[in-house]
């Protein structure tokens, strides 16, 4: 979708974490009910759909013509010598991957509950969907694999706690893959609303390959989720395959599944939310616990022994502010200047592995304030992906019978483990589901 509002309350994220891990895991008895509450808050909600579902087509390529434009538009700015517009540095660019990890953890699992039904042609577009997420099989091209492969890469693997509300889209995939057959409906509304490309999906790939940030996970998405004859168009084609002789109560429903799109906060706002002092000062209150006997009585600050500074709840301000006054810190400037810097840089620092990567790239961003680097790192074309085995792929293996035990395999993201990866490969010789229709 186009963008997404702040939906639900403090309280109603409450908990998702837990429900979240529970889904993963199997079938969650609540999962329904759950469901239906998130349900009975977007008929509350308004949309962009058109009120005649035979105008859909005419909605889907008015929405992609406004995004190409507004991607123009964009693209004209930055040459025109316009900042960046999401990304203030590489530590808000980490932040971000960081704080939408759980919904890319389980990418396309709101169609999960397609796939039981693969003898019928009129679900063979939401599966096809479905098994390009899982990236057929191959471990390349598994798109759960992509994203943690990025995030190992770039150490973001273990990240902080994420706030309860973090989890609400994923849930929402999950709870939708697992009741497919009860919330149909909305399980082709939601995915006609995901599947459409939107503005900040182009202009995140931009940035990021900018900031030297492997894009590929995201220029994936904008290649295959094309409205011409990707995943947007299909999503349109599986509307009108499902809801042929279906009557305005069924269109209804689409219209709710389509609006749980628009629950949570919206990707721009999420990225405009980010605050590198306060994430550095919360980096900061979270660790200084482990350190607070660390440390020599001779190493003071303002009067205090750095024990005592780590020792105060709350004090980590007035830490920062220590640093900068004694001349440890030297902020606007090449962070390389600051004597604190090389404390905590480099394989010989003193304080080697106090700070993981994305911890370390807030101290250096925050150091370097206004000072812009011109070594940005940039990924080489065509370097994204190494090549990875395909463990027992044996061509010409006869499919598993046990279809059930497939379908149970590729749920959630456990398709992106070995076994998943196998069953995927297992589940399209089965059916017949290659890649292009079936056979």
């Amino acid at each position: 979708m186009v963008a997404m509002t702040e939906g639900v309350t403090d309280k109603a994220t409450a908990g998702l974490e837990h429900r979240y891990q529970l889904l993963l895991k199997g079938p969650d008895p609540a999962g329904e009910a759950w469901l239906q509450q998130q349900l009975r808050h977007v008929r509350t909600l308004a949309d962009d759909l058109p009120d005649d579902p035979g105008c859909l087509p005419e909605w889907a390529e008015a929405h992609a013509q406004r995004v190409a434009s507004e991607h123009t538009a964009y693209l004209e700015q930055r040459r025109q010598g316009a900042v960046r517009r999401y990304f203030d540095n590489r530590a808000h660019a980490l932040w971000f991957l960081q704080q939408v990890a759980p919904t890319k953890a389980v990418d396309g699992a709101w169609l999960h509950g397609a796939l039981c039904h693969w003898r019928d042609p009129r679900f063979h577009g939401l599966i096809r969907t479905f098994l390009e997420e899982l990236g057929d099989g191959d471990p390349r091209c598994n798109h759960v694999l992509i994203y943690q492969r990025l995030l190992s890469r770039l150490g973001c693997l273990q990240g902080a706690p994420l706030p309860s509300a973090r989890y609400l889209q994923g849930t929402l995939q999950l709870a939708l893959g697992q009741h497919c057959d009860r919330f149909l409906p909305e399980v082709i509304g939601y995915n006609l609303g995901y599947e459409q490309p939107p503005l900040h999906l182009l202009i995140t790939t931009h940035e990021l390959a900018e900031l030297g940030i492997d894009a590929h996970y995201f220029q994936l998405h904008v290649t295959i989720d094309n409205a011409a004859s990707g995943h947007a168009r299909r999503s349109l084609e599986s509307f009108i395959d499902l809801s042929r002789d279906q009557g305005p109560a069924f269109y209804e429903r689409v219209r709710h599944g389509y609006r749980l799109n628009d629950l949570g906060v919206d990707t721009p706002s999420l990225i405009a939310s980010f605050d590198l002092k306060a994430e550095l000062l919360s980096t900061l209150e979270r660790k200084r616990v482990y350190g607070q006997c660390m440390h020599s009585d001779r190493c003071r600050l303002q009067g205090r022994t750095i024990n005592q500074w780590l020792a105060e709840p709350g004090a980590m301000p007035g830490f920062l502010d220590a640093l900068q006054a004694q001349g440890w810190i030297k902020r606007n400037s090449d962070p390389r200047q600051s004597r604190f810097w090389s404390l905590i840089d480099g394989p010989v620092a003193a304080m080697f592995g106090v700070f993981d990567a994305y911890e370390k790239q807030l101290w250096h961003d925050w150091i370097a304030g206004t000072w812009q680097s011109a070594d940005v790192r940039r990924v080489p074309p065509g370097q994204w992906e190494q090549a990875l085995r395909l463990e027992n792929d044996v061509p010409g293996e006869a499919p598993a019978a046990d279809m059930a035990a497939l379908i149970e395999a590729m749920a959630g993201n456990r398709h992106s483990t070995p076994q998943g990866l196998r069953a995927t490969r297992a589940f399209i010789q089965a059916t017949g589901l290659m890649q292009g229709g079936p056979n």
